[in-house]
């Protein structure tokens, strides 16, 4: 086999291989030798045809399969060879392949860069250092029942944050249609939960009262007819239900799953849940800080193939957080192509330190955070036997793990000092809001 390499520009190479055609012959021929045990052909026992009659009806057919199976395996050689590390799958460019002469073909790829990471003893590293005060923990709790309020029925014109039930039927130019009525349907004012127009059309509104309510629908509303159109709601208002905060007693302890201490376990619940979440935020931070630093001091040259692989999982992600299923419609690369650079050359600079520092997907740590996938699972075993017979997902987790490796193999080198900061400047937590911490916390307490 003859190779040549030469250089394309950046990190592309172009690579010229020629495989003998007596190897390519004596290939086709050994198959040849082989389907002729086996075929079955109209005249003649099974394995009995002549190797001239299975030559002529397969000869074409198998040369075609060994000619590109040959490619594959003479390029893997060649990289080898000449000790290239393909980025992506190459493009093969047949030169020369007729029955009389050598294979010839070339192949055009993008090699993986020489990767250098420097120290990181010059990274400056902030770690949050907060507390969960009692203050905080009554903040949660305050948010926790915001979360479950209590809903009463009174007799007055419906107001900002009342529940109004009622039933309605739908009219597009006057006409019911499918689906255009429903009953006991509950709307809650000032939440922006619903159609602006319905619940502008509700407040000041009393039960018994009929009200025509004219609104405007999205152009992605789920139901097709009614996209993008208006139509009027025919509304019965049912009744009024004011809102109020539920009693911190023990149904209130119960609901969140805390079954015996009263306020005192309550309590201490709510602050174990609110530091673990507080760790996870502190370590997200100094993580975030330390593959920004990795990145930042350490340029790398990227493959392009590389870099477009993630631009497209990037919009898909995207695309499927968005709803859209229509390729038409899959947003724009442009927003992407800085986060699949980061994405790129984060995973090359991870691997240049796992491989040059030795690291090993650490076991207790691999464990743990198994034990925290399958903690919400209904049946915790079965999830984790799930987890262990899936490679791919083991593998997500090894990786996880590694790099958490990673960032504790540059803290121990970087410059890190310590920001005092409460836990509201950490969380964004404070009385009445609703951020995703807070409402991860407090379904935290009320976990089994």
């Amino acid at each position: 086999m003859q190779v040549s390499v030469s250089d394309t520009g950046g990190l592309g190479k172009r690579l010229e291989v020629a495989v003998p055609a007596t190897e390519v012959a004596s290939e086709v021929a050994e198959r040849l030798k082989r389907l002729s045990r086996t075929a079955r052909l109209k005249g003649f026992r099974p394995g009995k045809a002549p190797l001239a009659v299975i030559t002529k009806q397969f000869g074409d057919q198998v040369r075609a399969e060994v000619v590109s199976d040959l490619m594959r395996s003479s390029f893997a050689q060649a990289v080898n060879q000449q000790n290239l590390k393909p980025a992506a799958g190459p493009r093969i460019e047949p030169i020369a392949v007729g029955p009389e002469t050598d294979l010839k073909y070339a192949a055009t790829f993008e090699v993986l860069p020489e990767v250098r990471v420097n120290p990181p003893d010059s990274m400056a590293i902030e770690r949050p250092n907060a507390e969960v005060t009692e203050a905080d923990i009554d903040a949660m709790i305050e948010n926790m029942r915001a979360q479950r309020p209590v809903f009463t029925t009174v007799a007055r014109a419906a107001r900002d944050t009342d529940r109004v039930v009622i039933d309605y039927r739908t009219r597009l130019e006057g006409q019911p249609f499918e689906g255009s009525d429903a009953t006991e349907v509950s709307v809650l004012l000032g939440s922006h939960q619903s159609m602006p127009e319905l619940e502008a059309g509700l407040t000041g509104a009393s039960a018994g009262e009929e009200r025509t309510i004219t609104a405007a629908f999205p152009a992605n509303h789920p139901h097709k007819l009614l996209a993008g159109r208006s139509a009027e709601l025919h509304v019965s208002i049912k009744r009024v239900e004011e809102q109020s905060l539920p009693a911190v007693d023990e149904q209130f302890f119960r609901e969140y799953g805390v079954e015996e201490g009263g306020l005192a376990e309550m309590r201490a619940e709510v602050r174990k849940s609110m530091e673990r979440e507080l760790a996870d935020l502190v370590r997200a931070r100094i993580r975030t800080q330390v593959l920004e630093g990795l990145y930042r001091d350490n340029p790398i040259e990227l493959p392009r193939a590389l870099v477009e692989e993630q631009v497209q999982q990037l919009q898909i992600e995207a695309a499927r957080r968005l709803g859209v299923r229509e390729a038409s419609q899959i947003p724009a690369r442009e927003p992407f192509l800085e986060p699949a650079r980061k994405r790129v050359a984060l995973g090359l600079l991870m691997g240049h330190v796992v491989q040059t520092q030795g690291l090993k997907p650490d076991r207790q740590r691999l464990n743990q955070r198994l034990d925290d996938l399958i903690a919400t699972y209904p049946n915790p075993e079965e999830a984790r036997r799930a987890y262990q017979q899936n490679p791919e997902a083991m593998r997500a987790l090894e990786s996880a793990v590694l790099e958490d490796q990673v960032v504790d193999w540059a803290l121990a080198a970087a410059r890190v000092t310590e920001r005092p900061m409460s836990f509201k400047e950490l969380t964004g937590f404070g009385p009445g809001a609703q951020s995703e911490q807070q409402l991860a916390l407090s379904s935290e307490v009320s976990a089994p």
